[in-house]
């Protein structure tokens, strides 16, 4: 029977989605998390999304350990854009096996909803594990970044930064993140969070919650589900301040 429609799922072509994060704090000498995932639908509704994710953890030596987080996403409805992104986060740990340790921090990211061309940052800090048990660990981390953003808008909900699409300043930044196993029904429960406030003449604050659940099924491959939310209290003008997006599928950890 043929049909004036056709519907495409291309799911999983490498892992899926990756849920909670490698643990700088771990001896191993290298992690690694991989997923690509996508969908694409033609007919009534014409719908591409396309989403990637690469992780991983070195060490160079004993004290000094690399981390890069990198992720992707677009998304086209029709002829119409709505996601074009890149987000990249990179930490140098110094010593992170310790029960307090410094780090130094590069971001990079572009968001095309939030009208962000490109957006930097870089800076430093600290980790204090509160809590470091096989089953249970908590962190909380203080730093100071040096921000640069460039949007392609020259209108703000705030009109403090009206006229000019080219903002740098200054933040502080405070993060928590956990990661807990329930070992008898094999479930993971993991959650980050932070609260960036700048230090200008207004407020411009962001925060980000980043939690879901993870359940082992065979080897390293694990299902789950990830739930982010996302603000900006600065934004250009006609873009909201929050997002939210909630994500399930399956992640492949080597």
């Amino acid at each position: 029977m043929k049909s004036k429609h056709f519907v495409m799922m291309a799911m999983l072509l490498f892992g899926g989605i990756a849920f909670a994060q490698l643990n700088e704090s771990d001896t191993l000498k290298f992690q690694m998390r991989g997923s690509v995932s996508g969908s694409w639908q033609v007919g009534n509704v014409d719908l591409l999304v396309v989403r990637g994710k690469f992780d991983f953890v070195t060490h160079g030596n004993k004290a000094l350990v690399f981390k890069s987080q990198n992720n992707s996403l677009y998304q086209q409805f029709g002829s119409f854009k709505a996601d074009n992104d890149i987000h990249s986060r990179n930490y140098w740990y110094f010593k992170p096996q310790q029960k307090m340790y410094s780090f130094a921090m590069f971001f990079a990211q572009t968001n095309f909803r939030r009208k962000i061309d490109y957006r930097f940052f870089g800076g430093i800090g600290i980790t204090y594990q509160v809590l470091r048990e096989v089953n249970n660990i908590v962190k909380l981390s203080l730093s100071l970044v040096k921000e640069k953003t460039q949007f392609s808008a020259f209108k703000f909900n705030q009109t403090y930064y009206n006229g000019n699409n080219d903002i740098a300043l200054w933040r502080g930044t405070a993060y928590v993140s956990g990661n807990h196993k329930i070992t008898n029904i094999k479930l993971r429960f993991f959650y980050n969070a932070f609260w960036q406030p700048a230090f200008e003449a207004v407020a411009n604050n962001r925060v980000q919650v980043d939690a879901g659940v993870e359940m082992p099924i065979w080897k390293g491959l694990s299902v789950g589900a990830q739930y982010l939310y996302n603000y900006e209290q600065v934004v250009a003008e006609g873009i909201k301040q929050t997002d939210r997006m909630m994500t399930f599928g399956v992640g492949y950890q080597f």
